[in-house]
């Protein structure tokens, strides 16, 4: 019976008006991470029609990822703790920061906030397509799932890093130094696998833009990265002490 209570607990504690604000708030961020990000996309390919081998264009996606993650994660981290990706979140409930029935809500609010941005692109830009993630020719499915693991490995570890209490307060340097490995990440990736690192954006463009090819890749290799950073973090090289308070349920936000 205990391991049904514990989970009635968390479920009424998943439906709190605090919790509530922070399905709210990632709700509100992923929507304009998601719309920075796939509006950079679609503003390269209409400025430049052969982007793919431009890599200004490449350039000009890296920086939008960058400063929409840094903005999306900086004006949701005191409420729901700035996931903005449900990788980030399955990595947090892997370390007993998160209950699953608040990840669970977290992960709709997430992917609600990608399709209703990318379906919102789509509308006002008469039509035009919405770029979904795609590997490239010379790749394997299982070889962009592994790049794409690794890259969100780098990702969620940095997450747990930046947002780690025990650091001390870190205010706008947190979320910039996420926004940053983020674009450094779609630098090094993007012409190869789209440095997505983000299942629920890449499920949005996927969905407005009509084309779920290859889609497990985007949602296997993060979610397999953000699992070994996650127990890699807070089991191996920054281990709880004694004084430290239990995990499970407490994110260190209002949830």
């Amino acid at each position: 019976m205990a391991p049904r209570t514990t989970f009635t607990a968390h479920f009424r504690q998943s439906v709190t008006p605090n919790a509530l604000r922070s399905y709210l708030a990632e709700f509100i961020s992923t929507f304009i991470f998601v719309l920075a990000a796939a509006g950079s996309a679609m503003s390269s390919r209409k400025i430049m029609p052969d982007a793919r081998s431009d890599p200004s264009s490449l350039v000009v996606v890296a920086i939008a990822n960058a400063f929409g993650l840094t903005a999306a994660v900086y004006i949701s981290g005191s409420i729901s703790g700035g996931h903005v990706n449900p990788a980030v979140t399955f990595g947090k409930v892997v370390g007993c920061h998160l209950p699953i029935p608040t990840a669970l809500f977290y992960w709709i609010s997430q992917i609600l906030g990608s399709v209703m941005a990318c379906l919102l692109l789509k509308i006002v830009t008469v039509n035009q397509n919405v770029v979904p993630h795609a590997i490239s020719e010379e790749m394997t499915g299982f070889g962009a799932s592994i790049l794409e693991g690794v890259l969100t490995f780098g990702l969620v570890y940095t997450v747990y890093a930046a947002r780690d209490p025990r650091h001390g307060q870190l205010g706008s340097i947190g979320p910039l130094v996420i926004g940053l490995i983020t674009g450094a990440n779609v630098l090094a990736a993007g012409p190869f696998s789209g440095g997505s690192m983000n299942p629920a954006y890449s499920f949005g463009a996927a969905a407005v833009g009509g084309s779920f090819k290859n889609q497990a890749v985007y949602w296997i290799g993060p979610l397999l990265g953000a699992t070994v950073a996650g127990l890699l973090y807070d089991n191996v090289v920054y281990p709880p002490h004694e004084l430290d308070p239990p995990r499970c349920g407490q994110e260190g936000t209002r949830v």
